[in-house]
């Protein structure tokens, strides 16, 4: 059995004054994966910056205070990587992965567009490399006889039950149809399953983010964006999927909530 967690945090040292450290420590999970940890490891206590009975990689962004990702797992990575081979990407804190017996685990946080903007080309050149890494990582895997799963902030709703305000999202970034039909050749091109809508095929969402504004955790108005992609063997594994959604808006330590998936 494996457990693994994917949770943008929204500032990983505003999250451990909300509740991440007592949700870490009651976790099941085997591997957690962060995005938006936005802190050099300097910058944190001692609890978040090395938990017990936790092996931790940080891959902060050159730019401080934003992105960042981390990788937490119980056993000792046997290899671990930084970024994916972009030299406009790999200093951006977007990617790290990890090497466990017979499973590669990674952590993205891929970035947030906005139409019309160079944000929105950003994320373009990264979606065009990293579809090619995908593909690359997938054959190196095969080849080793290792699975896949990278999780984490993919910034993008793929289907119209993906996302609660769907016909009004059409034109926004996150739901664009070439955003869309970019996940689409990760699932059909470079051979990789959506864990999560493959264990809920039939239903809307679950949700994983929800605005701060308004009452959007309240009225369930959210988005599927966090999510687990795995290669197929691993995906057929999955028993179990679900979002660990507070109970109330004012227990959320984040604007996103964690995602579990336990495979077999």
């Amino acid at each position: 059995m494996l457990t693994v967690t994917t949770a943008n945090v929204n500032g990983l040292r505003a999250a451990a004054k909300k509740g991440y450290v007592e949700w870490l420590a009651a976790t099941d999970a085997d591997v957690v994966c962060l995005q938006e940890v936005r802190a050099e490891e300097s910058q944190l206590p001692e609890a978040v910056r090395a938990p017990e009975g936790w092996h931790v990689v940080f891959a902060p962004a050159a730019a401080k205070g934003r992105a960042g990702v981390a990788l937490l797992t119980r056993r000792a990575p046997e290899r671990v990587r930084t970024g994916f081979g972009s030299a406009e990407f790999d200093t951006s804190g977007r990617y790290v992965e990890a090497d466990l017996p017979g499973v590669t685990v990674a952590s993205l946080y891929l970035p947030s567009g906005e139409v019309g903007t160079e944000r929105q080309d950003e994320k373009e050149r990264f979606m065009a490399e990293f579809l090619e890494y995908l593909k690359e990582l997938r054959a190196r895997a095969a080849a080793d006889g290792r699975e896949v799963v990278v999780c984490g902030d993919w910034n993008i709703a793929h289907q119209e039950a993906d996302l609660k305000n769907w016909k009004a999202n059409r034109k926004s970034s996150g739901f664009l149809p070439e955003e869309r039909a970019w996940l689409d050749r990760v699932y059909a091109e470079a051979g990789y399953a959506d864990v999560m809508r493959a264990l809920h095929p039939e239903q809307a969402g679950p949700y994983s983010w929800w605005s701060y504004r308004g009452r959007a955790f309240d009225n369930d108005s959210g988005w599927r964006i966090d999510l687990h992609v795995a290669t197929p063997g691993l995906a057929a594994r999955a028993v179990k999927g679900q979002v660990e959604r507070a109970a109330t808006h004012e227990e959320r330590w984040s604007d996103h909530a964690p995602v579990t998936v336990v495979y077999g």
